[in-house]
C-alpha cells in the first residue's frame, strides 16, 4: 500500500492519511485499518434524478462523485479481496444529503482517505505500519534461474513482488572451459550482488533457489564460499536458509510451478504466523501445567498486566484482533491500554488475526490471553466472587418477587 499523503490539523486532534491499494492484499490491511466511527472519503458512483429544466422531465442517471461517510458497518471478502464499507455522508456534496446512506466500493489503484476522528493509537499505528510495507510477514525470497537468467522476487502471504532481472551472457560449452566457468561465475557474482541489494537479509529470512539441472545448486554453493571466503556471517546464514527446488526454466511464469512443490508449500506453510502458533502452543503447554503462568479471559489478564506480571523475561500478550474492532470506543481502547502498558513493561504482544488457526484458538479462549514471567495464583477469584454475589443478590430478588406477589394473593 502506498502512503500518498499524511496531514495533521492543529485545531482539532485528527490526523489524515491518503491511502492507494496496489495489490489485492492490501484490501485486508485497509479492512484491519478501518473500523466503525471512522471517517472515509473516496470515490463513489451515485444514482441520481436529474430534472430536464425545459420539459421538466425526470431521468436517472449515474454520477461519479467524491464522498465523506461516517462508517457504519464493514464487509471484506477474502477470496475477491474486495472491501465494501458502508455508512452515512457526513461532508454536504449537491449530489449526496448528509445523513443519506451510501456504501464505498475500496478498489486496488484507487485512493481513498482515512480520517480517525478519535486520534491514532498504537495498534491503528501498527497496522498502518505494516500496511505499508512491502516487506512484511519476513517474506521468502526466491530466485527462479537458468544459465545467463535470474528472476528475483519476494513471496507475501498473498502476493508476490518483483524485484529484480539479472541477464548475463555466458560462454557456451564449446567455448574454452576455463571461459565458461569465468562467465558462469561473473553471472553468480552478478546475481548475489543483486539480490543482496533489492532484499535485506538483516534478519534470518527463507530463500528459495529455482532452476532446471545443477543451476540453484552450484549457487547455493557459491554463496556459502563468498560466505566462507569473507568470513560474512549474513552470507552464511543466507546459505543455510536456501532450499533448492527443480524447475523448467528461469522465467517467471516458472515460478507457479516452483510454488506447487511439496517442500515449498510446507515451508510457506510454516512461515505464517509461525511464532503465533509457537507462543499458543507454549501457553496451553504451560495451562497443563497449571503453574500460574498462564492465564486467559478479559478479567484475569487485565489483573496480571497491572500487577506487571507480563513483563519482561518471558510475558506475552496474546489478544486477537477482532477486539480492536468493536463498536463500543470504550471497549477499544480499553484493549489498546493493555497492548501499550505491557509494551511500556518491557513484555511482547502478539496481536493475532482472528480467522488465522492461531487466532481461533485464542477465540475459545476469550479472546485474550498472558504468558506471566512470574507464577500468580488465584486471578479469577474476584470474577468468580461477583459471579456468586450476582447469583445471591438474583435469588435473593426471586424470593423477594415471590413474596410480594404472596402478599398480594
Amino acid at each position: 500500500m502506498k502512503l500518498l499523503s499524511q496531514k495533521q490539523f492543529k485545531d482539532v486532534e485528527e490526523e489524515q492519511v491518503t491511502l492507494q491499494p496496489e495489490e489485492p492484499e492490501d484490501m485486508w490491511h485497509a479492512y484491519n485499518l478501518i473500523v466503525v466511527g471512522d471517517r472515509v472519503r473516496g470515490h463513489a458512483v451515485r444514482k441520481v434524478n436529474l430534472t430536464n429544466g425545459g420539459t421538466g422531465a425526470t431521468q436517472s442517471e449515474r454520477v461519479h462523485v467524491d464522498l465523506t461517510i461516517k462508517v457504519k458497518s464493514l464487509f471484506f471478502d477474502p477470496a475477491a479481496s474486495s472491501l465494501r464499507v458502508s455508512g452515512t455522508v457526513c461532508s454536504e456534496n449537491e449530489y449526496a444529503p448528509l445523513g443519506s446512506h451510501h456504501t464505498l466500493d475500496l478498489e486496488v489503484d484507487r485512493p481513498f482517505t482515512l480520517i480517525k476522528a478519535h486520534g491514532w493509537d498504537s495498534v491503528a499505528r501498527e497496522a498502518l505500519t505494516q500496511g505499508l510495507g512491502d516487506d512484511r510477514n519476513r517474506a521468502t525470497a526466491t530466485i527462479v534461474m537458468q544459465e545467463g537468467l535470474a528472476n528475483i522476487c519476494l513471496i507475501t502471504e498473498f502476493r508476490t513482488i518483483f524485484k529484480a532481472r539479472v541477464d548475463h551472457v555466458v560462454p557456451k560449452k564449446r567455448d574454452a572451459a576455463a571461459t565458461q566457468d569465468a562467465g558462469i561465475k561473473k553471472f553468480y557474482e552478478k546475481t548475489l550482488a543483486t539480490l543482496l541489494r533489492s532484499i535485506d537479509f538483516g534478519a534470518p529470512r527463507p530463500l528459495l533457489l529455482a532452476s532446471p539441472g545443477f543451476i540453484a545448486t552450484d549457487f547455493k554453493e557459491y554463496i556459502a564460499q563468498q560466505g566462507r571466503d569473507k568470513s560474512d556471517k549474513i552470507l552464511t546464514s543466507v546459505a543455510k536458509q536456501a532450499t533448492v527446488i527443480h524447475s523448467n526454466s528461469g522465467h517467471m511464469h516458472s515460478l507457479r510451478e516452483v510454488l506447487k512443490s511439496p517442500a515449498v508449500i510446507a515451508q510457506m506453510r510454516d512461515m505464517n504466523f509461525t511464532k503465533e502458533a509457537q507462543f499458543m502452543d507454549n501457553f496451553f503447554e504451560l495451562l497443563k501445567r497449571d503453574d500460574g503462568r498462564a492465564w486467559y479471559g478479559s478479567h484475569a489478564v487485565t489483573k496480571a498486566i497491572a500487577d506487571g506480571a507480563v513483563g519482561p523475561g518471558g510475558g506475552v500478550l496474546l489478544i486477537n484482533n477482532s477486539l480492536f474492532r468493536s463498536n463500543d470506543l470504550a471497549v477499544r481502547k480499553q484493549y489498546v491500554a493493555l497492548v501499550d502498558k505491557v509494551k511500556l513493561d518491557g513484555g511482547e504482544t502478539r496481536v493475532l488475526s482472528s480467522d488465522h488457526e492461531s487466532g481461533q484458538r485464542l477465540k475459545m479462549l476469550g479472546d485474550i490471553a498472558a504468558i506471566l514471567n512470574y507464577p500468580m495464583h488465584d486471578l479469577d477469584e474476584d470474577e468468580e466472587e461477583a459471579d456468586a454475589q450476582s447469583e445471591v443478590d438474583r435469588t435473593r430478588h426471586e424470593e423477594d418477587d415471590v413474596g410480594m406477589l404472596d402478599s398480594v394473593i
